[in-house]
Order: C-alpha cells, then sequence, then structure tokens
C-alpha cells in the first residue's frame, strides 16, 4: 500500500457524509484537490443544491476511456458499538478500520491518489472520475450525473463501478427498489379494542405479508442460480409507530425493499401487496372510515445484466481473473447500463464488512487495487 493512498483513504473517511447529511465538503476538497493537478471538475448539484456529484477527466477528451464510477456517501453509525471513532482511519494490523474504508470511498481514494502517477503517464485515452451522492438511499444521485456524462464527455469504452468486491470482477447484479407504506388508523383506549384500530397491528400483517411472499421465493428458488441467496429477497429495516402501550396506536409507517433478480419483474410483489393491503380496508374503515394504507416508491435502481462486452473484457484483463461474478447488492451500474455505457463492477474491500460496526479494509485489497489502477493507466497511455 503506498502512503498517497493511506492519506487519501483518511481524509475521505474525515467527512462525515452520512446520507442524511451533505456532501459538499468531500466534493469541494476533491475538486481542489484535482485543480491543484492542472484537472478540471465538474459538478452536478441535487434540486436542493445541498449536495453535488463531480466529474472530471484526466487526460485527453476522446473516445475509448474509462470511467471510474463510485459513491461518496456512506450509511450511518447510530447505535453501532464501534471501538474506533468511525470517522478517522485507524490502522491495527494489515486493517484500515472506519466508515468508508471498504464501502466505498477507499476505492475512490486510491484512484484519487494515483491522478499524479495517471497525469505523469501522458494518457492516450481518458479516466473519467465520476463520484456520486446518495447512493446509499437508492442510487438517487446518479442519473443527473450519468446525464451529464452522455453528453459532457467523449464515449467511453467502459464504466468500472469500484463497489466492494474484493477486486473479482462482477458480470451483474440485482435491482433494487426501497418503498415506504403508511398506516392511518384510528386512536382508542387499549382496552376498548372494539372502538380503535391499530395502525401498528395492521402494519404486523403487512410484514408478516412480506416475509410470506419471500419464504414463497425461498421454497422455489433455482439451485442452479448463480446468485446468493438464489431469490428475489424482500426486507423490512425501519418501522416507526404508536405513541404508548395502552394507546391503539393512529399512525405507523414501515420501510422496505424488494431486490429483485436481473429480469424478474419486481412490481409484481407490490401488486400482491396492495392486493393484500385492500383486503384489509373494510374492517378497518367500518370503524374509522379515513383508515387508510398507501405505499409509495422511494428509490428504484435496475439490476446489471450479464451483457458481456468491453467492459467486462477490460476488468477481466487487468485483475487476472478468468471470468465475472454475480452480487446479490446493487450498485449505480445498472443506471449506467441503461443509457448505454458498458459496465462492470470492481472494487477493493468485501461487502461482509460493509456497514458493520468497525468496518475495515484489508491493505492487501488496497495494494490490489493500486496495481489494477496501474495497468489500466499503462494501457490508457498506449
Amino acid at each position: 500500500m503506498k502512503q498517497q493512498s493511506l492519506n487519501m483513504i483518511t481524509k475521505l473517511v474525515g467527512f462525515d457524509t452520512v446520507s442524511r447529511n451533505s456532501n459538499l465538503e468531500l466534493i469541494h476538497y476533491v475538486q481542489g484537490y484535482l485543480a491543484e493537478h492542472g484537472v478540471q471538475s465538474h459538478l452536478v448539484s441535487s434540486p436542493k443544491g445541498d449536495k453535488a456529484n463531480l466529474f472530471a477527466t484526466v487526460g485527453p477528451n476522446v473516445e475509448g476511456g474509462v470511467v471510474l464510477s463510485g459513491h461518496t456517501d456512506v450509511v450511518p453509525v447510530d447505535g453501532q458499538p464501534w471501538s474506533t471513532d468511525p470517522f478517522q482511519v485507524v490502522q491495527k494490523g494489515e486493517r484500515l478500520y472506519g466508515r468508508g474504508t471498504c464501502d466505498m470511498k477507499g476505492f475512490l481514494a486510491i484512484a484519487l491518489a494515483m491522478v499524479p502517477d495517471m497525469l505523469a503517464k501522458n494518457l492516450k485515452r481518458p479516466i473519467h472520475f465520476a463520484l456520486s451522492y446518495d447512493e446509499e438511499v437508492g442510487c438517487v444521485g446518479a442519473p443527473a450525473l450519468i446525464e451529464r456524462l452522455s453528453t459532457d464527455i467523449a464515449k467511453p469504452s467502459a464504466v468500472i463501478v469500484g463497489e466492494p468486491t474484493d477486486m473479482q470482477p462482477i458480470a451483474a447484479h440485482k435491482g433494487v427498489v426501497v418503498l415506504r407504506t403508511t398506516i392511518r388508523g384510528h386512536e382508542a383506549h387499549s382496552s376498548q379494542v372494539q372502538r380503535g384500530v391499530s395502525a401498528v397491528m395492521t402494519a404486523a400483517k403487512l410484514i408478516a405479508f412480506i416475509d410470506g411472499l419471500m419464504a414463497d421465493n425461498r421454497a422455489a428458488a433455482d439451485s442452479e442460480s448463480p446468485f446468493i441467496p438464489p431469490y428475489t429477497t424482500l426486507h423490512v429495516g425501519v418501522v416507526h409507530g404508536g405513541t404508548a402501550a395502552n394507546i391503539i396506536s393512529r399512525d405507523c409507517s414501515f420501510m422496505w425493499d424488494v431486490r429483485a433478480l436481473p429480469g424478474e419483474d419486481w412490481t409484481h410483489y407490490l401488486k400482491r401487496f396492495e392486493d393484500y393491503a385492500a383486503n384489509l380496508l373494510p374492517a378497518m374503515q367500518a370503524i374509522a372510515p379515513d383508515a387508510s394504507i398507501t405505499t409509495e416508491v422511494i428509490a428504484a435502481a435496475p439490476p446489471l445484466q450479464d451483457q458481456g462486452g468491453a467492459a467486462q473484457a477490460l476488468a477481466t484483463r487487468l485483475s487476472g481473473c478468468k471470468c465475472c461474478g454475480v452480487v446479490p447488492y446493487g450498485t449505480e451500474g445498472g443506471q449506467f447500463q441503461e443509457r448505454g455505457f458498458s459496465v462492470v463492477v470492481c472494487g477493493p474491500g468485501s461487502i461482509d464488512q460493509a456497514h458493520q460496526p468497525d468496518e475495515y479494509i484489508e491493505v492487501s485489497q488496497v495494494s490490489a487495487c493500486e496495481v489494477f489502477l496501474e495497468k489500466l493507466a499503462d494501457q490508457l497511455a498506449l
């Protein structure tokens, strides 16, 4: 591991870019760093202006370059038993600990640290940087960034999304849809259940139904599927509702996601869920006419389809792997692919450490990524 990589990882991890916060301090730092090396960068701001994507080109803006894509936000650390400061890189043996070391500031930091080397190689085809916001809440920022890349840079030959894959090229991943269901019930004393409509109890029925949908998928899973788990998953991650143990709850909401296999239409799960919810409403509205169940899509990102192509060929050649794998999580790769880019996912670190307390990346993974990107720069200099 090179000292400049460690320095940049330490710097980027030090910015608290949990998705609920702005990422502008990090983005402005990167913009200034690139400017110091004579590289112009461009911002694509969020609708509210409190966050931004960034893209930049190292080398000539000609066709045949490679996009290095990654997100700048990280997941929260709230309630997690960290043994170190999550926003300060701590090295213990052969591991670097800190929020984002693995997912996925490590990749961005290594690539940015190599900018002076890239410039020194006098690239004949460019390396484009693409940094996005709000990936962790549903790949929200990337579409506007990809739109700008589609018009502002010469057509690249490949996009490499640097999510943690242990530096193994990934050809396909599941899609992800994030939904929020809101239940309006009717308050009453808990001793008079006949006068109230419990939003919390209704939510419990709906959550159990979601779990049943996944149980059906598990039972019907294709044993030959390369995905782990080999079926579409449904999961409820957040529930809010109720005010006291002795009050029949008026309001409850929960957030859930569907991670569908490539080629599968996730909307039929929503249809079955909404049909079940509709069957609950008559009994609820017989007591409280304004009782309701509503579901909205908060965010959605398409799957990455295995289409072969230049990106996969490039990543297998640079990594030395003979073939590409698949992963169950989602990335911005599917959004790039929908716009006609050739995409592969390949980055340092293991998804097993992502979103965990004491998240870390192995020093060996940093070194492997350095070698991978050095080979890429050498190839683009030919």
